[in-house]
């Protein structure tokens, strides 16, 4: 003899009142999951704004200061500053030219090395002869970036910026000592 109660089955209209909320909710969060990710694709991507950008060798021949980008596609700060490069690139685009090179690319692999790119972004400030003025490495904030494109238009110092400029030349001069006492007279002390 079985001690088990039987389980009285839940009526047709609760069963289906709660089937009908679930699927109520189910449709309303896959609307929003839909909408939310379709608002997310509409920004701007780093390989637009690569198609979009002047060839590096155009922007350091044509008489305009250019901001030069090292970037990778997988780099997640170069993502998030993506919308406001391209803010920029839209208030200034007559002005300036916007350079972007992907460090993943070894063709750009010899103005890594010129420009010390150690981490991306990095920035670097060309001005009208195609001339480094300054550079910049992280997430700079859009304000931030917006004044130091205005001085390098205007050919000023830029306000948030580690200038590199220009060194002096230096040669040292050289003399022989010739001395017995010099190290550098090779075997002069040697007396035979």
């Amino acid at each position: 003899m079985s001690t088990d109660t039987p389980v009285k089955p839940e009526s047709t209209v609760g069963g289906r009142l709660k089937n009908f909320i679930i699927v109520i909710v189910a449709i309303a969060l896959s609307v929003s999951l839909f909408l939310g990710l379709r608002t997310q694709t509409n920004s701007v991507s780093l390989t637009q704004l690569d198609q979009a950008s002047t060839p590096l060798e155009v922007a350091v021949s044509n008489n305009k200061p250019s901001l030069v980008e090292f970037y990778a596609d997988w780099c997640t700060v170069c993502q998030k500053m993506a919308p406001a490069m391209a803010q920029l690139k839209q208030q200034y685009a007559d002005k300036l030219n916007f350079v972007m090179l992907n460090v993943d690319n070894t063709k750009w692999l010899p103005e890594m090395l010129k420009y010390r790119v150690d981490g991306i972004p990095h920035f670097v400030f060309l001005g009208k002869q195609g001339e480094g003025v300054a550079e910049t490495i992280g997430d700079i904030p859009l304000a931030v970036m917006s004044s130091n494109l205005e001085a390098l238009i205007a050919g000023s110092a830029l306000p948030y910026a580690q200038a590199s400029g220009q060194v002096s030349k230096f040669s040292a001069p050289v003399s022989a000592v010739g001395g017995p006492d010099d190290p550098r007279s090779h075997g002069s002390q040697v007396v035979n």
